[in-house]
């Protein structure tokens, strides 16, 4: 009896550690964390410009748009830094923040989590 309880115990708390190990690769983006883009949204420059203030805030990086509403009030920067590019084409000021340095790699890393989709192409 107590062999059967122990293997069933065992079993049950290895499975629990896989769950949650694991729960990033099967779980949508909002409960497990960083995953693909569901679908890729075309953001037309119009559609972009219209997305300017700090409480609706967007913007593109090297072609892709970027919802970064969010993410405003934890940027690490001066807090009026990153909303003077609000609906602008941003990819210079991400690259050198706009002081001539890059971005860290953890700022990279932070990008698909905001990306809506990609800077329509001019005609």
């Amino acid at each position: 009896m107590m062999r059967t309880v122990y293997l069933y115990a065992t079993t049950l708390f290895w499975l629990v550690v896989i769950a949650f190990w694991s729960g990033p690769l099967w779980l949508p983006d909002e409960i497990g964390g960083a995953g693909a883009v569901a679908a890729d949204r075309t953001v037309t420059p119009a559609e972009l410009a219209r997305h300017a203030q700090p409480g609706d805030c967007w913007m593109v990086i090297d072609g892709v748009a970027y919802d970064f509403t969010a993410y405003l009030p934890q940027h690490p920067a001066d807090p009026g830094l990153m909303p003077s590019w609000c609906g602008k084409e941003a990819t210079q000021a991400y690259r050198t923040k706009t002081k001539g340095r890059p971005h860290s790699a953890h700022a990279d890393q932070l990008l698909p989590k905001y990306r809506i989709g990609r800077l329509a192409e001019a005609r």
